[in-house]
């Protein structure tokens, strides 16, 4: 997406994103493989097509190499092998946008290239491309996409998606409604309280109480020995050692000479635009609620704060005293409003307030300026012009980028190097080489750590797919590179009783305690119903008994937490109605309700909420309705023999380790 995505303006990500999230609506995760004909004449590249509609593998690879890139700006590095769980999501998902494309077809559904031009002009992007309604012009537009991998084709053409499906979703849910009778009785649920009594067993409690004999745990280990087939897993013994990143990085040196020559062979880099620093102080505005609506006197409230506060800053107020007590921007108000960061056109900021901001000359403060997030007062305490970096300047920039060249490469060099001469010498001379130790483990399981090296699933994986005694090997993990080679496979065993005796005893202790939970939560709950006194049957079969206070759905109850979940149905009971056994994982609960308030609605509350909970059940009916309706169009596809599969090139893309 574009570059002023990464101001987190959480409106324009959803209309350039709202395509994906609208089809995400139904994820069906249906077999893709059982969804169509196996089409062998499909060409190339391509792995499934729904009418003329190509899904095609670079489609796929393109859109999980952009999830592997994200996840990385945002410091997340996902292994290698998630990439083929990503690769089944991102084809689920083009199939099912090709699905929709399709039936769009099919409908007559079209999206002109006018409607195109409106949505950009008028829609959710538009301070970005036209800001105070004045196109950016061609040139900075495809700059701003081609910085995202987008040409203006691509990138329209995703709106044109969006605009289609937008129409074909509310053509499903176009005849959606909720009535009055439905809207109170939906109020009169989310409004209603009740007082109730409340019986715990508790499981962890009765497996303290099961004491189970020798003779037991043996007759119990001899009826269930299969489930103990190889419980001591498989372990193997390593010879390793261990090139640290560090040590290799402590040899990369940087000279002047190295530093003057990148400068002059890369002087764009080093091109600065006028920019400058500013610190602000933000009196944050509410948002529109559920219907749309602005509580405009409490804006009008915070801009007259601010107004106050701008007042103050003029007449010879310490702007930065003033943000530290005052601002509502977490992010800067601790240190005066300063913002950290130089502004510059199109550095990402929201277009009023960067707008604002760039007029400003040094020590000079804005009007109040209002944004999305409220009102804000600027100054700058800082500004250059455009110019060209001196290499005085670049120089510490230039440093760093030169060092992690060297460091990249020298790391690659000194992993293939070390791996040759440990395949050929043995471990112990390439360690020596490199002054690094050959450390022999212990026995360690497939989930355990080298000592020395910390949690790396991706190496204890590669040790466990390695042969006894094979040749060395290197993995890259977290501080640098490991060598090794697997001195000894102990092979997974079936054991004695003896080798896991305490295992059996607890899973002897949590079958018979769940059995006996099981049988005293009936017995609790018929003595219950049949003396109606829900007190006396949590004394007789020994359960903690307890009493409400007056509640409602999102109340925290003690002993049972939310009443959300399994606990729900406690608000269909009534008056003097006790519940059967309700399980909350390691408890069982049995309740009795003594008092029910139902929200008349003459009650103000529901005047407030009627709109609210009008467009609430439209909206769940209207998902569901269009859940229901991308699974029928599949199924339907389907039957009409429509999707056609290259079976080929979907077991190349979604293969393990692909």
């Amino acid at each position: 997406m574009i570059r002023f995505l990464q101001s987190g303006n959480k409106a324009v990500k959803f209309m350039l994103a709202a395509f994906l999230l609208i089809i995400c609506l139904s994820m069906l995760w249906y077999l893709i493989p059982s969804s169509g004909q196996d089409a062998g004449n499909l060409r190339s590249g391509v792995v499934v097509t729904v009418g003329d509609e190509e899904v095609k593998a670079d489609d796929v690879n393109k859109m999980v190499a952009a999830q592997m890139q994200q996840q990385a700006a945002r410091g997340q590095q996902l292994p290698p092998q998630f990439a083929t769980f990503l690769r089944q999501q991102a084809l689920q998902q083009l199939l099912q946008r090709a699905e929709i494309k399709y039936e769009a077809d099919r409908m007559g559904l079209k999206v002109s290239d006018k409607e195109v031009q409106d949505e950009l002009e008028h829609g959710m992007g538009k301070a970005y491309f036209f800001p105070e309604g004045k196109f950016i012009g061609k040139e900075k537009y495809e700059e701003l996409l081609k910085l995202n991998g987008k040409t203006p084709a691509e990138f329209e053409n995703e709106v044109r998606q969006q605009l289609v499906v937008m129409k074909m979703v509310a053509t499903v849910g176009a005849s959606v409604t909720a009535s009055d009778t439905e809207i109170e009785e939906a109020f009169k649920e989310r409004n209603t309280k009740i007082k109730f009594q409340y019986a715990v067993l508790n499981q962890d409690e009765l497996t303290k109480q099961v004491k189970p004999t020798e003779t037991e745990l043996k007759a119990y280990f001899d009826a269930t020995k299969q489930r103990y087939v190889n419980a001591i897993p498989e372990k193997r013994q390593v010879r390793y050692f261990v090139i640290n990143d560090k040590d290799v990085e402590s040899k990369v040196t940087v000279d002047p000479a190295e530093v003057q020559q990148y400068y002059a062979t890369h002087q764009q880099q080093f091109k600065v635009a006028d920019r400058m620093k500013v610190r602000h102080i933000l009196i944050t505005a509410p948002p529109p609620g559920p219907d749309g609506k602005v509580d405009q006197k409490a804006v009008d409230e915070a801009r007259a704060k601010a107004e106050a506060l701008l007042k103050q800053v003029k007449n010879g107020g310490n702007f930065a005293e003033l943000a530290k007590k005052n601002s509502q921007d977490p992010g800067s108000a601790a240190n005066g409003g300063d913002l950290g960061l130089w502004v510059q056109a199109g550095s990402g900021l929201v277009a009023e307030f960067e707008k604002a901001a760039l007029v400003l000359k040094k020590g000079e403060i804005s009007d109040v300026v209002k944004t999305q997030f409220g009102f804000h007062i600027i100054q700058a305490t800082e500004r250059e012009d455009a110019h060209t970096m001196s290499l005085a300047e670049a120089a510490p920039l230039i440093e760093p980028t030169l060092k992690a060249q060297k460091r990249s490469t020298l790391l690659e060099t000194t992993s293939k190097q070390a791996l040759e001469l440990a395949a050929k010498d043995g471990l112990d001379k390439a360690a020596a080489k490199y002054s690094a130790t050959v450390i022999s483990s212990n026995p360690v399981t497939k989930f355990e750590a080298l000592p020395g090296v910390g949690a790396a699933p991706a190496l204890m994986e590669q040790i466990y797919a390695s042969k006894e005694n094979s040749v060395p090997q290197s993995a890259r993990v977290a501080t640098g590179y490991v060598y090794f080679q697997v001195s000894k496979v102990i092979p997974a065993r079936t054991p004695a009783l003896e080798d896991i005796h305490d295992r059996v005893a607890q899973d002897f202790s949590s079958g018979r305690s769940s059995e006996l939970l099981r049988k005293k939560s009936q017995e609790l709950a018929d003595r219950a119903h049949a003396e109606h006194d829900l007190a006396k049957a949590a004394k007789e079969v020994g359960a903690t008994f307890k009493t409400s206070e007056l509640v409602d759905r999102s109340a925290q109850v003690p002993d049972l937490g939310s009443l959300s979940g399994p606990l729900a149905e406690i608000f269909t009971l009534k008056a003097g109605e006790i519940s059967d056994p309700i399980s909350m994982a390691s408890k069982v609960v049995v309740v009795a309700v003594t008092e029910r308030q139902e929200a008349p609605t003459s009650d103000p509350k529901f005047v407030a909420q009627r709109d609210q909970l009008r467009e609430s059940l439209v909206q769940q009916r209207q998902d569901q309705a269009w859940r229901l309706f991308l699974e029928a169009l599949g199924k339907r596809l389907e039957t009409e023999k429509r999707i056609k599969i290259n079976q080929t090139e979907f077991n190349n893309l979604t293969k393990l380790g692909s």
